[in-house]
């Protein structure tokens, strides 16, 4: 049995862009296990990039962008001075005496929970943006962490929507081509500027060609940037969704059609560098959400950028004459409301690996629990 547990009512914590969720639990603490020592709780924010058993000399790289420390036991306060949410108290009266309440705001400028998909091969290496709570038990904060002493439990900081969206994109251009009295003319537009992770997005494309030259096919596609801004300045830029239409417009002809593009993960699995959203162990996630750049933040500081645009592709004449437009979107989590409302019944759901059949026993995350509140109907 350990010394302390970590016992927390969500993993997902949302950032609202205006205000962030706070990080809040309790830790339990068996006194005749501590024999004296102080039991702290740290959240912590963690670029890295390659794996954990590369040398220093070679591509691994591991910075911590940002970490709190908090006493918890012996309490610096009563109990009943402080302010709690409702898990809490719903856990304080299940947990008994021996457990007390942690409390943390994520400051504003750090980034959301992202990470680049290895390659099938590369299990053991990749470059995230990941958050952390960890509870632990030593004389002091600054004291050597026995590993038997110390539970952690990754976490996710996640973008929703925010209320006011940007007005939809339209973008138009005109090319003009040797030989040609007339020239072409083309306009994209999307419906909104922000989709949600699951939404199909109409891409309405319209051709005037009032030149000599066939347009031979029409590809649009939606592409992703991720750009390491934090170490290595690498980036990435991949269709995760394409649509090769084959439709042609001759010359003197118009056309005016709508285009349908779901990007998904399910369809881009496979492909190294495509960046997701922060995973927890042993869950799914899904393509990565815009970055929003608060202002008066460092880039430098947001570790991975992510961004998505549509591309419209003509194909005119020879294979060598394009006609492009690009269109700016935003990719995020829908914000959806969850009741509030608690029963007193808590359920403790355990984070061991054991309980997964073929699993080891994570050693890392083996003392956690998460809590099922069922909701009032």
């Amino acid at each position: 049995q350990s010394s302390v547990g970590v016992y927390m009512g969500k993993r997902d914590f949302v950032d609202h862009v205006d205000s962030v969720d706070p990080v809040d639990g309790v830790l339990l603490i068996d006194p005749e296990q501590l024999k004296g020592k102080k039991a702290y709780v740290t959240l912590s924010c963690t670029f890295r990039y390659g794996g954990d058993d590369m040398d220093v000399l070679g591509i691994a790289f591991r910075r911590e962008i940002y970490i709190s420390i908090r006493q918890i036991y012996p309490p610096l306060q009563d109990k009943e001075q402080g302010i709690l949410t409702k898990v809490q108290d719903k856990l304080l009266r299940k947990l008994g005496v021996n457990a007390y309440p942690f409390f943390f705001e994520f400051p504003d400028n750090l980034p959301c929970s992202v990470g680049l998909q290895p390659a099938p091969k590369d299990v053991g290496k990749h470059c995230a943006v990941e958050f952390e709570v960890k509870a632990f038990c030593a004389e002091s904060q600054d004291a050597k962490v026995r590993k038997r002493s110390s539970v952690r439990l990754m976490i996710r900081k996640v973008q929703y929507a925010p209320e006011n969206l940007g007005p939809a994109p339209c973008v138009e251009t005109t090319r003009d081509f040797l030989m040609s009295d007339k020239p072409l003319h083309m306009e994209a537009s999307l419906q909104k500027q922000t989709y949600y992770h699951g939404e199909p997005i109409k891409v309405r494309v319209k051709i005037s060609n009032d030149s000599n030259k066939n347009v031979r096919n029409i590809i649009i596609s939606v592409e992703q940037i991720a750009s390491v801004v934090l170490y290595s300045n690498d980036s990435y830029m991949k269709a995760v969704a394409t649509e090769d239409s084959g439709d042609s417009v001759d010359s003197g002809a118009k056309l005016d059609k709508v285009y349908t593009l779901l990007p998904l993960l399910a369809n881009n699995r496979e492909r190294l560098g495509i960046a997701l959203d922060g995973k927890l162990k042993h869950e799914d996630t899904n393509l990565a959400s815009s970055s929003i750049i608060k202002e008066g933040v460092l880039k430098e500081v947001l570790g991975i950028l992510v961004s998505y645009r549509i591309v419209v592709k003509l194909i005119v004449g020879g294979l060598k004459n394009l006609c492009v437009i690009y269109l700016l979107l935003v990719l995020l989590c829908e914000c959806v409301s969850v009741c509030s409302e608690l029963e007193d019944e808590v359920v403790f759901e355990e984070f061991k690996r054991t309980n997964l059949k073929g699993m080891a026993e994570d050693e890392d995350e083996g003392n956690v629990s998460t809590v099922n509140i069922p909701k009032k109907k």
